[in-house]
């Protein structure tokens, strides 16, 4: 951990974590906050950091086990649903009716954002 915060210091300022954007979400790194279609989505710090991750990667597909040695910084045992539970809750929060689902399940693997989810409630 000291090393990762070691290279992200030694970063220039411009190189450190611009905004992201997937469809119509939109996060900004620098004043931790998350926008949907233009509303504010209130994150706990966990789920910024997951749904950060994730987006760095959108079009990826990212493993339970990579998402948890990220943002957890845990070794995976194979058993437990963490990761499941907050993309849950991050669903919860994010999914709009009419709008696209940004977070795709890519069974047996893992996660994928991108825009080209179906729509919720579709």
């Amino acid at each position: 951990l000291a090393a990762r915060v070691r290279a992200l210091l030694r970063r220039p300022e411009h190189a450190r974590s611009p905004q992201l954007r997937v469809g119509d979400l939109e996060l900004d790194p620098a004043a931790h906050t998350v926008q949907r279609a233009g509303i504010t989505v209130p994150l706990t710090a966990r789920e910024f950091s997951l749904l950060h991750y994730l987006m760095d990667r959108a079009g990826e597909v990212v493993s339970r086990t990579d998402l948890l040695d990220a943002v957890w910084d845990t070794n995976y045992d194979g058993l437990s649903n963490t990761v499941d539970v907050h993309v849950a809750n991050l669903r919860r929060k994010l999914d709009m009716p009419g709008r696209p689902a940004l977070i795709e399940t890519v069974r047996g693997v893992g996660y994928r954002v991108d825009d080209a989810v179906p729509e919720v409630g579709a």
